[in-house]
């Protein structure tokens, strides 16, 4: 009998740590999640964090970053035509000159396709070589998991990531403050645009700094978040998660160590 029980007593052990959603007690929806702090890179909660899947517009936090560092935000992009993407968009003209700032703006808070392509292509010379900066920064953060083939996240076989190597991306973005100033703004005019944040959680959460949303019908609802508490700053991803929102709130919850309601 003492047997069994020291038997049962191991593989409870082991199912805490091969399960670790379960033994931290979050039920999420999301098919890949995971919490992080920021400061220290520890794991506070993962799930599937190593499954390599299609994701969005979080796409564009790499595009800002990768844009920051080779553009200055006064720059001018005059608009083309290539510059026209479906989907979301900031509504850019061709032959329209803008700042590199709102594009980025339109990046970070409308989510525009257009304004990755314009930024891409300014930055980096052709948008070929701009994705190419982005792999080589994904390489340089560690990001093992993942490849870009696009500056704004559209489904491709090439185009991949994981819960975890976003996280690694999202504490390089919260470390830079102009990214942070951008990602966190809720709604901004600039150079006649007035535009408006889809990440919600900068009203739901308390600390929450952004930082993007994404979704297609093929990746599902993807979303990269990062708050930040009584000197802790932690960052969350899910992906493929028809309830976001709830999600990122359960995690900071229990990140922060709230007690759920």
């Amino acid at each position: 009998m003492k047997k069994w029980t020291a038997v049962l007593f191991c593989a409870l052990f082991t199912a805490a740590w091969i399960l670790p959603c379960r033994a931290y007690g979050l039920e999420l929806s999301a098919v890949s999640a995971i919490l992080m702090d920021a400061d220290t890179g520890e794991v506070l909660y993962e799930k599937n964090a190593d499954r390599q899947m299609l994701i969005a517009s979080t796409t564009k936090i790499m595009t800002a970053l990768v844009a920051l560092e080779d553009c200055h935000l006064q720059d001018t992009v005059t608009v083309k035509q290539q510059h026209m993407a479906e989907g979301s968009s900031m509504y850019l003209k061709p032959g329209e000159k803008v700042t590199v700032e709102a594009l980025l703006y339109g990046l970070l808070l409308c989510s525009g396709n257009d304004a990755a392509l314009a930024l891409a292509d300014h930055c980096g010379g052709s948008v070929a070589r701009f994705v190419a900066r982005m792999n080589e920064k994904a390489a340089e953060l560690g990001m093992t998991g993942t490849s870009f083939a696009n500056p704004n996240g559209l489904d491709d076989a090439l185009h991949y990531s994981t819960a975890r190597d976003m996280a690694r991306l999202a504490r390089c973005a919260v470390s830079d403050p102009t990214f942070v100033r951008l990602c966190s703004t809720v709604s901004v005019t600039v150079e006649g645009r007035t535009m408006t944040n889809h990440n919600r959680l900068l009203r739901s959460i308390d600390g929450c700094i952004g930082m993007k949303t994404g979704y297609t019908k093929a990746a599902g609802r993807t979303l990269v978040s990062a708050a930040r508490r009584d000197g802790r700053c932690l960052v969350a991803v899910t992906l493929q998660d028809g309830n976001d929102w709830a999600d990122h709130t359960a995690l900071y919850n229990y990140g922060f160590g709230a007690k759920p309601d």
